[in-house]
């Protein structure tokens, strides 16, 4: 843009004049549009989701692949900013892809978009670098937002994978929990006798080892048998790893 600058009034001129001086105004540069690559097998779906991106100026979909490996060949010379990723891919899986990409450290965000509801498929593909998940059926309006908020560096998450996280955090608070109420039952010398049978002691070397009479050890055995609600040494000891307790 353009401003106009009136000169100074020039002392004892004949004629008064205004003379216009042309000035120049700095405007910071546009903003680059998003580069997209979409991998999607099925030919509707990706045609509807580059639609989406499309239909606003702020996204630019550079290439789109119905396999992996193809896909995979292609996104170093792509550069994009961000690849929006199906699981169900034809040649291989979708957690593949990402942890592919993550080998390779593009610089460059994955949101998947998927059927896939599971728990394994939702904790492979976050575990593996995934930045969002998304089940299909989201409106191409949906779509924008959650690639905007991925790109202002939040997660998007379907409602409902949300709520599996959630479910899965409280589970496993739940599970830490119950190792400590447990562990706090345990005497430190059960707990200690509990790694020693763990590490292949028979009775003889535990109760030298804890400079104590066989028949000791029996019976911390036994107590410790009630406390964990199992009958064996194997079983004992597998409860306490699967508890954390030693």
């Amino acid at each position: 843009m353009l401003k106009k600058v009136q000169s100074r009034r020039v002392a004892g001129s004949p004629v008064q004049r205004k003379e216009w001086k042309m000035q120049a105004i700095q405007h910071p540069p546009s903003l680059e549009a998003v580069r997209v690559v979409v991998v999607e097998d099925e030919a509707a779906t990706r045609k509807m989701l580059v639609a989406a991106l499309e239909a606003s100026p702020h996204y630019k979909v550079v290439a789109e692949f119905g396999e992996g490996l193809a896909a995979l060949a292609s996104l170093k010379q792509l550069a994009p900013d961000l690849v929006l990723l199906d699981l169900g891919l034809p040649d291989i899986s979708g957690i593949q892809v990402i942890q592919e990409i993550e080998k390779a450290q593009l610089n460059c965000d994955v949101l998947v978009i998927t059927t896939f509801g599971d728990d394994r498929s939702i904790f492979s593909a976050l575990e593996a670098g995934a930045h969002g998940y998304l089940l299909k059926g989201v409106t191409a309006e949906e779509l924008r937002r959650d690639v905007q908020l991925l790109r202002d560096g939040g997660s998007p998450l379907s409602p409902s994978i949300a709520r599996k996280l959630l479910n899965s955090l409280a589970a496993k608070k739940s599970n830490q929990i119950s190792a400590q109420t447990e562990k706090s039952s345990l005497t430190p010398r059960e707990v200690e006798i509990l790694q020693l049978i763990g590490k292949g002691f028979s009775y003889n070397e535990t109760a030298a080892h804890c400079q104590v009479k066989n028949d000791t050890v029996h019976a911390h055995l036994k107590s410790i048998y009630r406390k964990l609600a199992v009958h064996s040494n194997v079983e004992a000891v597998y409860e306490a790893r699967r508890k954390n307790i030693i």
